[in-house]
């Protein structure tokens, strides 16, 4: 039985990937924090929203001549890294914020850790079933 293709744990699997990238991309702007006009970088925030809609979902056919072709709106997860507005400048440009930087790594260690054990109470209650079932 393969749980990633189950949509709970295809989710849970979407976020903690998406942790993983942002983990990276924080510790590039901790580790760029002397580089002179180093701008610091995040990800687009995960939402469950987007990746509920996104374009891998099955869409729907049409069996009849009258039926309508529907539209979906142009959500998904995209991973794409933008450029946050400095409030703090150094004068050689850099943008980095040490604390800010740490307080957002030991956010996402946090959730990590959190959906990790989302993960694991889901597989137990699995097995637990499949035992009092047979």
């Amino acid at each position: 039985m393969d749980l990633g293709n189950l949509g709970l744990f295809k989710l849970m699997s979407r976020k903690m990937d998406w942790l993983t990238q942002r983990q990276e991309v924080l510790s590039q702007n901790i580790a760029n924090a002397d580089t002179p006009e180093y701008k610091s970088r995040d990800l687009k925030p995960f939402s469950f929203r987007d990746a509920l809609s996104d374009s891998r979902r099955l869409t729907p056919v049409a069996t009849n001549a009258s039926h309508l072709a529907g539209t979906r709106g142009a959500g998904g997860l995209s991973q794409e890294q933008k450029v946050r507005d400095p409030y703090e400048t150094a004068p050689d440009g850099n943008n980095v914020v040490l604390e800010d930087q740490m307080m957002r790594m030991s956010q996402s260690s946090m959730d990590y850790q959190t959906i990790t054990n989302l993960y694991k109470k889901q597989v137990a209650m699995i097995k637990s079933a499949i035992r009092t079932g047979s």
